[in-house]
């Protein structure tokens, strides 16, 4: 069952989560999304790659809505032998002194043209463990730190071990944010007692790690970087790991997993331009390439847009470049394509909340994870002057998006949004979708009319929500941040909110209402021919260039044959 892929595959992608298909519920967010994208990319391209994750049992959360507009969450588990299969190695990690066993489940992902790569899904449910062990890898993002902890553990050190048990011979190491950093740790720990060391000898020569490791950094600020307190790491990883050597490599408060990546990795990148210069900043010292995220063309362009593409462009979805072209598609084919899928958007929000919304109203489409610096709250903070803009040239919103369980200012924000709704319902028609994932997500970035984008600047890392609606002709309205600093040409591709320096909430607001007065809602319903225009600039310039295609050749190219 895995001898074929040990055969050939040579480089190994590790991500905390992975998208790879809605029924299997290991991902939270966009990082999982971009991970999934990796994976499908790597399949159309045939690139030699095993990918490395958690089984995450009980998924990230089933979000619904209490009455009074609450986040509730529930577990939203699915079952791993319906669509993997579990292999028969195993391997024991130290966790506390106890052996923690890990076994594989392997799922196949075959591309366009029948190539497959793996994916090992790590999994601590096995009657050899102890009962508090059994759950390491039932949550994705669960529990405390000491959790945490626990499953970065499993992923780093469980999955490097397991890779070399099944027979891989790996040449690369890709780390798709810290969460897997530990990996290198025990490449070096292997090193060093392969060549007659141990822990009373000198520390861990990292010049070992970063011949084979290379590190995507997502996060902008440094306090979203995973940390962990010495006295916590030593009492999880007592014997195992030299902690002193760990201080010098990992920093010397505590374990920071960015910092334990940056300096054992040999090419570093952020995921977009603007996001590798803030890292550069953030932590200085270090060479931090820049390598824009992509979005997989096929999974997220709608039947109707798909379908169109095929007719004019049948290579389209392993050489997407060929997009550029799509600026002399017919404007009514691709109308006609936009109405099909938001009409397929519009039945899918009379089905959840029994809103009937107009096909021939503007839809502004907001979806994503709900936290305090994506501002959804930006939209709303002046409720007149929506109802004034609307009284001219009335528009629907349509938003979706969870909060992290543990994300207080998240769930107010949704708790906000619901009054807003509310107080908007005689004026402005608001619908939510609960418990947003990878098929609602397919339906609001191709049925969606404008896509917005409201980040507190400079902290959307990259962003690919919009590279979805670009895809499916949907115009961007967002703030200079992340991926659209590269890809807005103002008036062409979509619109700016604001300008490239950092932005303040009174300025954004300000900004967003003037554009969509004097710009979006009179294009949309008094030039009809220059919307389309727009919208097949969109596509050709967006389209063809921010692809998981285009990005996974960068990645082979520039990092993994260094």
């Amino acid at each position: 069952m895995i001898d074929a892929f040990t055969q050939r595959s040579r480089i190994a992608y590790f991500s905390m989560e992975i998208a790879l298909r809605p029924e299997i519920h290991t991902y939270a967010g966009g990082l999982g999304i971009l991970a999934g994208d990796t994976v499908r990319s790597c399949a159309d391209l045939e690139l030699p790659v095993v990918f490395v994750t958690l089984v995450s049992r009980d998924g990230y959360l089933r979000q619904s809505i209490g009455e009074d507009g609450r986040q509730i969450e529930q577990p939203d588990p699915w079952e791993p032998e319906r669509w993997a299969r579990p292999l028969g190695a195993k391997v024991a990690v130290a966790i506390e002194g106890r052996d923690v066993w890990v076994r594989p489940w392997l799922y196949r992902h075959k591309g366009a043209l029948g190539y497959e790569v793996p994916v090992l899904l790590l999994d601590t449910m096995l009657d050899e463990n102890a009962p508090q062990d059994r759950d390491i890898c039932r949550s994705l993002y669960g529990g405390d730190s000491g959790y945490r902890l626990n499953q970065e553990i499993v992923l780093g050190i469980g999955g490097y071990r397991l890779l070399r048990a099944l027979g891989f011979e790996i040449e690369t190491y890709h780390m798709n944010e810290g969460h897997s950093a530990l990996l290198a740790l025990e490449m070096l720990h292997g090193h060093r007692h392969l060549n007659g060391n141990t822990a009373e000898h000198a520390g861990y020569d990292p010049e070992v790690a970063r011949q084979h490791c290379v590190f995507t950094t997502h996060t902008p600020v440094e306090a979203g970087h995973d940390r962990f307190p010495y006295d916590m790491v030593e009492g999880k990883l007592k014997g195992v790991v030299d902690i002193a050597a760990l201080r010098a490599v990992a920093g010397g408060q505590d374990l920071n997993m960015t910092r334990l990546a940056l300096n054992l990795s040999g090419y570093v990148n952020g995921v977009a331009k603007r996001h590798a210069e803030i890292s550069r900043q953030l932590f200085p010292g270090y060479r931090v390439h820049a390598i824009t995220n992509g979005v997989h063309v096929e999974t997220w362009t709608c039947g109707s847009f798909a379908q169109l593409y095929q007719r004019h462009f049948p290579n389209w979805g392993h050489e997407p470049e060929v997009l550029v072209r799509a600026d002399g598609l017919d404007d009514a084919a691709v109308w006609e394509a936009h109405r099909r899928a938001k009409l397929a958007l519009l039945n899918r929000i009379a089905q959840e909340t029994g809103s009937s919304l107009s096909p021939d109203t503007l839809i502004l489409g907001f979806a994503r994870r709900m936290t305090g610096y994506k501002r959804l709250d930006l939209l709303f903070s002046d409720l007149d002057r929506l109802r004034a803009l609307a009284k001219t040239h009335p528009f629907q919103i349509v938003i979706a998006g969870k909060a992290h369980p543990h994300d207080e200012d998240g769930k107010r924000v949704i708790q906000a949004l619901h009054r807003r709704k509310a107080e908007l319902a005689a004026d402005i028609p608001v619908a939510f979708l609960a418990n947003y994932g990878m098929d609602l997500a397919r339906l609001l970035t191709s049925g969606s009319d404008v896509w917005l984008n409201t980040p507190l600047p400079p902290l959307e890392a990259s962003g690919t929500s919009g590279m979805k609606a670009a895809l499916n002709g949907v115009l961007n309205l967002g703030v200079l941040d992340g991926w659209w600093m590269e890809a807005c040409i103002d008036g062409t591709t979509g619109w700016a909110i604001g300008d490239a320096d950092l932005g303040t909430a009174d300025d954004d607001a300000e900004d967003l209402y003037r554009r969509l007065e004097g710009d979006v809602l009179p294009l949309y319903y008094g030039d009809r021919a220059r919307w389309i225009w727009m919208m097949k600039q969109s596509i050709s310039k967006i389209a063809s260039y921010f692809n998981s295609q285009r990005m996974m050749r960068r990645y082979a190219s520039e990092a993994y044959l260094r």
